[in-house]
């Protein structure tokens, strides 16, 4: 069989934990941050392990990597 490719989008957006979990970044910091109250755009900052649900998907996007 040949090689499965890995999708170059999700490559840029995951890291793998030694582990084996799945690591993310949290979405809503990157525009229209006047609105947002200073606290809720510093708990936003970091890194969050991807949900149990949405891991299998991510992990077929990452063939090499999980």
């Amino acid at each position: 069989m040949p090689k499965v490719k890995t999708k170059s989008g999700a490559k840029k957006r995951f890291k793998v934990t030694g582990t084996g979990k799945i690591k993310r970044k949290q979405a809503f910091k990157n525009h229209i941050l006047t609105k947002k109250e200073t606290k809720q755009k510093r708990n936003l900052t970091g890194t969050v392990v991807v949900s149990k649900a949405d891991a299998k998907n991510v992990a077929i996007m990452l063939p090499y990597l999980v």
